[in-house]
């Protein structure tokens, strides 16, 4: 099975799909933010949350401890918080999208030329910068009732109060960071140059052909 990638190629198809797996999977899981609330660990992403409090027996508040996303998209704590959510999502969404296709190419002949390896790191360079502005946006969302009730009542933008960030945070803005940087340097040299061997060779025998063919219609 004749591979369309070349040796830096296929580095550059497994990196994206190591990129697009740590950026995809941060983004749904609930450790951005790490704090605590009635004595419990309480977590974050952008949409989902593990362990909230409820009212119990007598009015007084209870921790249910599940991981859960907001019941809908307005339920989530800020704007900022619903902006990161759609512009992450849509930078892991292209991610993925190019991770796939590369991973395609390794198995199949002609299907990513040079100039296509090229287009698809431009792709990469953007679902990274998106990602790269949605871990931008998050600290805009530090200073909702909700975040404020799990960091001590004293966070704000960009100030974590006793929170502090968790590895999922991380882990999404170095996927993005090796995409935008690594992997969109490599796509330059992925793709394989078209064989212009091919044509010449195509058309050597288009010409045969017609030689042979005048000559069998000459009387």
């Amino acid at each position: 099975m004749r591979s369309s990638l070349t040796m830096v190629g296929t580095l550059w198809a497994f990196l994206s799909l190591v990129t697009a797996v740590a950026s995809s999977t941060s983004y749904f899981l609930p450790y951005w933010l790490l704090g605590s609330q009635l004595g419990k660990p309480v977590s974050f992403s952008t949409f989902r949350r593990c362990n909230y409090p409820v009212r119990g027996e007598g009015h007084s508040l209870i921790m249910v401890e599940e991981c859960g996303r907001y019941a809908s998209f307005n339920a989530i704590p800020s704007l900022a918080w619903q902006m990161c959510t759609v512009v992450t999502g849509a930078g892991c969404a292209l991610l993925l999208l190019v991770a796939l296709a590369a991973v395609l190419g390794c198995c199949m002949e002609e299907l990513i030329s040079r100039m296509m390896g090229r287009c698809m790191g431009a792709a990469q360079f953007v679902g990274g910068l998106l990602i790269s502005s949605g871990c931008a946006l998050y600290p805009l969302g530090w200073n909702s009732p909700e975040i404020m009730q799990t960091c001590g009542n004293v966070s704000n933008q960009f100030q974590l109060g006793t929170c502090r960030l968790g590895w999922a945070y991380y882990c999404a803005g170095g996927g993005a960071a090796a995409a935008m940087l690594i992997c969109t340097w490599l796509s330059c040299f992925a793709g394989r140059n078209p064989k212009p061997v091919m044509l010449v060779e195509s058309m050597r025998n288009t010409n045969s052909y017609a030689m042979e063919l005048d000559h069998c219609l000459k009387p």
